[in-house]
């Protein structure tokens, strides 16, 4: 049975050929779609930091090293990015709007249920400088929203934009290494967030960088805790008065640890999945679209193919 219903797949993919150009393999590269897409706003409140004032650099993927030209060294949860051309400065009052195409998806593989995270320049402070022993953490805060709409915002409880975790660029660098490392980190992967300071104080650089198991780091936000299935655009909003501004680098989307061709992530990538892609095929902004490219089309179909189960 499970042979016919391959044999029977493949034909109906192999009939289609001739009216689909594939377009290749899917991409082991980041996609466009990883990260924030477009800035849909931007406040920069009462107290910027002067220079800081720039909304498009929070798109794209988080910094890996940072201080080329001045000051150069990787990024480290103890050494954080701090360039004009990395980070953008939101004061008193103001907000920063990113728009995500396709669209943040609270998603059933996604590791510990986070969808998102967001990148400031948060950092943990030294306590045995500079062994890199956690002793606290420097954080400006920063409120969450999330919309699924366009219309309506909620607002994430418990979670501080730039906050925990802060970015670990690679994995084989030094609290305040001034050169890349090998092994780059994943920021599409977030830090348990079972793990609070209370956890994490006292730690050394070598614990740190085992409880962050492969991550970049990032506030990580679960799109369920607002209960939404998914979010167009999120904003981040600091409060009026004395506060600290607020610095972002980068926003992206969290990968299910299942396979991404698992469209409706019941754990097998099966015939509901071809036919998401097949009645889909030729839209854009669907969550069909497994390359997020744009548009599904024949690699959608190809990673379908590709990662069969049944």
């Amino acid at each position: 049975m499970r042979t016919h219903t391959r044999l029977s797949t493949l034909w109906l993919f192999t009939s289609m050929l001739g009216q689909i150009a594939l377009l290749g393999p899917l991409a082991d590269a980041v996609c466009a779609g990883d990260f924030a897409s477009r800035v849909i706003s931007y406040s920069m409140g009462t107290n910027p930091a002067n220079g800081f004032t720039n909304p498009l650099v929070a798109l794209g993927p988080p910094e890996r090293m940072t201080g080329e030209g001045i000051d150069p060294g990787a990024t480290t949860p103890f050494q954080p990015c701090f360039l004009s051309s990395e980070v953008v400065s939101i004061g008193a009052g103001g907000a920063l709007t990113l728009g995500f195409n396709p669209p943040l998806r609270d998603h059933a593989g996604n590791p510990f249920g986070i969808d998102f995270l967001i990148f400031g320049n948060s950092f943990f402070t030294d306590g045995a400088y500079p062994s890199g022993v956690v002793s606290g953490l420097a954080s400006d805060g920063g409120t969450v929203q999330v919309t699924q709409d366009g219309a309506t915002w909620l607002t994430i409880p418990m979670v501080l934009a730039d906050g925990l975790f802060p970015t670990m660029g690679y994995v084989d660098c030094e609290p305040y290494s001034n050169t890349a490392g090998l092994t780059a980190t994943n920021p599409h992967m977030p830090v348990d967030p079972a793990l609070g300071m209370s956890a994490i104080a006292g730690v050394s650089y070598e614990e740190l960088v085992a409880l962050y198991d492969g991550a970049a780091g990032g506030a990580g936000v679960d799109l369920a805790s607002v209960g939404i299935a998914q979010a167009v655009a999120i904003r981040i909003v600091v409060g009026n008065g004395v506060v600290a501004n607020v610095e972002i680098d980068a926003v992206s989307r969290v990968n299910p640890l299942t396979h991404p061709a698992d469209i409706d992530g019941n754990g097998a990538v099966d015939g509901a999945d071809l036919a998401a892609v097949l009645s889909a095929f030729g839209s854009a902004s669907s969550s069909a679209d497994i390359d997020r490219s744009g548009t599904v089309d024949g690699p959608d179909l190809t990673a379908v193919l590709a990662g069969w189960s049944n």
